[in-house]
C-alpha cells in the first residue's frame, strides 16, 4: 500500500507540475492570460530569484513555448536558423534542429526568427523568419515536413514573417498573404495545402491569427495593414471584412470576445472595436488612439484592455466602451506585457527592466522591479528586448537574443 500511495503522490506531482504548458503565442488560447496562481505579489528589492541562464540562443525575438517540462523556441546557429530544445527546470540544452537560411533583411533590427514555435501532441511546427514553415518530432526534432510561405504565393514582409502557427484539428494555419490567398490552412500530417482565402489576398503583415466562433461559425480572425477580416475555418471563404489604417508595420494579436473584434497597431493607427453582427454584417462601436500599441501586446482583463499605447504610455482601456481608464507614462518606457494571478508583468524594451503590477482599473501599482543582468552581447545597435514575457508553472521566462532567463516567481 505504501508504494501504490507514493506511485500516487508521485504521478499526482507531475501532472500538477505540468498541468499549466505554454504550448504556443499567448498561451493555449492565444489570450496572454496564464492560469497560474499562488504567485508572488511583492518582490524583493533585487527582484525575484534568478534560477538560470542560457547563453546560446543566437539572434531572434522568438518566444518560448513550453510543454511538459521542455522549453522550445526559435535561434541562430552556424548559418540557419534552428528550433531549439531545453529543459525548462534546469535551462540545459536537449537539442536543436536546423530549419532554414537565417532571415537577415533588416540587420539596424536584428537577424533571426521572430515568431513563436507552436506544439500539438507529438509535433512542434515553427515559422522561420524568411518564411519556411517546419513540421518536427518532438521528442527529438527530427523533420517530418516543411513549405515555404513563397510555395503559397506570398512574399517576405520587410521586417520578416513574424506569424506564430495556429494548429486547429487537422490542419494548421498561416498568413503568407498575396494572390493565391492571404490565409491558408494546410495538413497538419503532410503538409499539403487544404485551402488558401482566395477572396482575402492582402500582403502578409507581422500578426498572428486567433480562432474565433462568430455567429456560430469558427472563423480565423486576422489583422493586416488593410483590413482586419474574418475567415471560415472549414475552407477560407471570407466572412467579413473592416478597412483597417495601417501603417508603416501592423503587428499586435487581435482579441476576440464574443462576436466582438478588437485591433490596434502602432504608427498613428490607434484602435478600433468591431461588432459583427448576425449575417457577418461589420458595424464599428469605436475608433480611436486611446490605445496605439507597437508590438508589445495588448491583455484583456476582466472587461477592460492593458498595454502601452505610443501616445499615452501605459495604458488601462475600457473594451465596451473605449474609454480610457488611467494612464501612466513617466514611470516605465514602452514595453511587452505579461499576465498571471491578478499581476502583470511589464518589460520595458530599451532597459530591459522588468516590473510587476497590480492587474487594476486603479492606475500603475508596482510591487518590485529588476534589470535584466547580463545583457547580451549581439544585441544589433538599434535593437531592444522585445520578446514578451511568459509566466507558466511559477516560473518567470524572459529573452534578450541570444539569452534566456528563468526566474522562480512562485
Amino acid at each position: 500500500m505504501k508504494l501504490r500511495l507514493s506511485l500516487v503522490l508521485v504521478c499526482t506531482f507531475a501532472v500538477s507540475t505540468f498541468a499549466l504548458d505554454w504550448p504556443q503565442w499567448r498561451g493555449p488560447d492565444r489570450t496572454d492570460l496564464s492560469k497560474e496562481t499562488g504567485l508572488l505579489k511583492q518582490w524583493p528589492a533585487e527582484g525575484p530569484k534568478q534560477v538560470w541562464i542560457y547563453k546560446n540562443a543566437g539572434n531572434g525575438y522568438s518566444g518560448p513555448a513550453i510543454v511538459g517540462g521542455k522549453l522550445y523556441t526559435l535561434g541562430t546557429r552556424d548559418g540557419s536558423e534552428v528550433l531549439l530544445c531545453l529543459d525548462a527546470a534546469k535551462g540545459t540544452e536537449l537539442w536543436a534542429a536546423k530549419l532554414g537560411p537565417i532571415f537577415a533583411g533588416q540587420p539596424k533590427w536584428g537577424d533571426g526568427p521572430r515568431g513563436t514555435p507552436t506544439v500539438d501532441g507529438t509535433k512542434i511546427y515553427a515559422l522561420t523568419g524568411a518564411g519556411t514553415l517546419a513540421c518536427l518530432n518532438l521528442a527529438d526534432g527530427k523533420q517530418v515536413w516543411s513549405r515555404t510561405m513563397q510555395d503559397l504565393g506570398g512574399k517576405t514582409p520587410n521586417w520578416g514573417y513574424t506569424e506564430s502557427p495556429l494548429i486547429d484539428g487537422n490542419q494548421v494555419a498561416v498568413t503568407p498573404g498575396g494572390a493565391q490567398g492571404a490565409i491558408a490552412a494546410l495538413n497538419k500530417e503532410t503538409g499539403e495545402p487544404l485551402w488558401q482565402s482566395k477572396d482575402f489576398t492582402d500582403g502578409a503583415q507581422y500578426a498572428s491569427l486567433v480562432p474565433a466562433m462568430i455567429n456560430g461559425e469558427k472563423q480565423y480572425v486576422q489583422l493586416t495593414q488593410q483590413h482586419v477580416a474574418g475567415v471560415s475555418a472549414k475552407d477560407g471563404a471570407l466572412r467579413w471584412q473592416y478597412d483597417f489604417p495601417g501603417r508603416v508595420a501592423v503587428i499586435p494579436t487581435p482579441i476576440v470576445k464574443d462576436n466582438m473584434v478588437y485591433v490596434t497597431a502602432g504608427y498613428g493607427s490607434g484602435c478600433m472595436l468591431l461588432k459583427i453582427e448576425p449575417e457577418n454584417k461589420v458595424t464599428l462601436v469605436y475608433k480611436n488612439a486611446v490605445m496605439g500599441n507597437h508590438h508589445g501586446g495588448v491583455i484583456l482583463y476582466k472587461d477592460h484592455l492593458f498595454g502601452h499605447a505610443e501616445k499615452n504610455g501605459w495604458v488601462c482601456q475600457d473594451f465596451a466602451s473605449g474609454e480610457q481608464v488611467w494612464a501612466e507614462k513617466g514611470k516605465f518606457g514602452k514595453g511587452a506585457i505579461g499576465y498571471a494571478d491578478d499581476m502583470f508583468y511589464c518589460l520595458e524594451e530599451g532597459s530591459g527592466t522588468v516590473a510587476l503590477i497590480e492587474a487594476s482599473v486603479n492606475g500603475w501599482n508596482e510591487k518590485g522591479r529588476f534589470k535584466l543582468d547580463p545583457q547580451t552581447t549581439i544585441r544589433s545597435p538599434d535593437g531592444h528586448v522585445w520578446t514578451h514575457p511568459v509566466i507558466v508553472n511559477g516560473r518567470l521566462y524572459l529573452r534578450d537574443q541570444d539569452l534566456i532567463y528563468c526566474y522562480a516567481v512562485k
